[in-house]
């Protein structure tokens, strides 16, 4: 169980959907990865699948490399037909290929994140071809513990808002803009704010 601090609650808590949220949702802990580079690796592999298929493949992504994360160098070495045998498609091959590339070519492997804004990171990771901005957005909530970040990219984020808001027949651009104004007095604790979102979709209230 996540305990979040009293003062985030009670800013939420402002909001009267958060607040019966808040009062019937236990949050639960997430796995966190401890870097940018093995979180963005995860994320790949993790992709369009669901949560059992998805964690057997990442197991077997790993016990090639004997149970760690591979660095870059070591990634690059393996073949298609050695990676394809942990049940990786040919293009998730291609997308860790390039994330392995990336944090080589540009020496990110030991990069201070904490000095980039969020929009910077989303800015610079996305440029790796298979990272969109949702990958990112994900990467800075579960590991750089970011406070304040909207995914709105997230389709469960924004079923949920939607449901829980009653916001209507809405699309698009005009959606976005209604749930990125809903969520503004969550500021400046998004995250958090979503994170009860999230678990509010897996619970019956």
């Amino acid at each position: 169980m996540i305990v979040i601090e009293k003062k985030i609650l009670a800013h939420l808590s402002q909001d009267h959907i958060l607040r019966n949220l808040i009062e019937k949702v236990t949050l639960k802990d997430r796995p966190r990865q401890p870097s940018v580079y093995e979180a963005l690796l995860r994320s790949i592999v993790f992709q369009q699948l669901s949560g059992a298929s998805a964690s057997a493949i990442h197991q077997r992504f790993i016990s090639l490399f004997s149970g760690a994360f591979p660095d870059p160098v070591q990634l690059l070495r393996f073949t298609d037909e050695e990676l394809r045998s942990a049940g990786l498609s040919r293009q998730k091959i291609e997308y860790l290929r390039n994330t392995a590339r990336f944090f080589l070519g540009n020496q990110l492997l030991h990069v201070n994140w904490e000095r980039l804004a969020d929009e910077e990171m989303i800015h610079e990771l996305t440029k790796i071809k298979g990272v969109g901005r949702w990958t990112v957005e994900m990467i800075l909530m579960f590991t750089l513990e970011r406070s304040d970040v909207l995914p709105l990219d997230d389709l469960v984020i924004r079923q949920g808002m939607v449901e829980l808001y009653q916001v209507g027949d809405l699309k698009g651009k005009v959606l976005t803009r209604k749930l990125t104004e809903i969520a503004e007095p969550w500021r400046p604790f998004r995250t958090v704010a979503c994170r009860y979102i999230w678990q509010y979709k897996d619970t019956v209230i």
